[in-house]
């Protein structure tokens, strides 16, 4: 039996792939807005190869506009703290080297268990480099995980993009 991160992972890569079961399923209890930002990726998909390892990153989406990399997380809780398992901060310090080092914009995706509407929120970590091209408009305009005065990782879920409006936004970029 699968792991509920997998089912969410499986989840995420199905709706940006425009997988019409998945998305149909997904707006059954979201608004005009969602409904509508999560029905176009059945026009516009991105190529979503799940990437799953230890201390790599769970899926990379990739589209003529746009690619990046998805570290997928899930929790009843709306609060994830990434000090509570070494793992989570040393997968999360690794993702923001490679990202850097590559200058791509490290996504994280928050899928809260549980709820109606649009379930997922979607962050950036934030590195200390500025990102260029449309890299740089993620960048910009992503929320960022909150970084505590002990220099911990906090990821809100209400801070959080919804991943409706992340859709929508990259949507707009890509028009004339």
């Amino acid at each position: 039996m699968a792991q509920a991160g997998d089912i969410y992972e499986r989840e995420l890569k199905h709706l940006l792939s425009g997988n019409e079961k998945v998305i149909d399923k997904m707006i059954k209890t979201c608004d005009d807005q969602e409904r509508s930002a999560f029905s176009s990726m059945k026009e516009h998909p991105f190529i979503v190869i799940r990437a799953a390892g230890s201390l790599g990153v769970d899926l990379v989406a990739l589209r003529w506009d746009f690619c990046f990399p998805i570290e997928v997380k899930s929790s009843a809780d709306d609060v994830l703290h990434f000090s509570r398992s070494a793992r989570l901060s040393e997968q999360a310090d690794r993702m923001m080297d490679d990202c850097k080092r590559s200058s791509v914009a490290p996504i994280y995706a928050f899928r809260r268990k549980g709820g109606k509407g649009d379930p997922w929120r979607i962050f950036i970590l934030p590195i200390d480099l500025e990102l260029k091209g449309r890299m740089g408009l993620l960048q910009r305009r992503v929320p960022k995980i909150e970084v505590n005065g002990n220099n911990n990782l906090i990821m809100r879920w209400d801070d959080g993009m919804k991943l409706s409006k992340f859709i929508e936004y990259m949507s707009m970029q890509c028009e004339p």
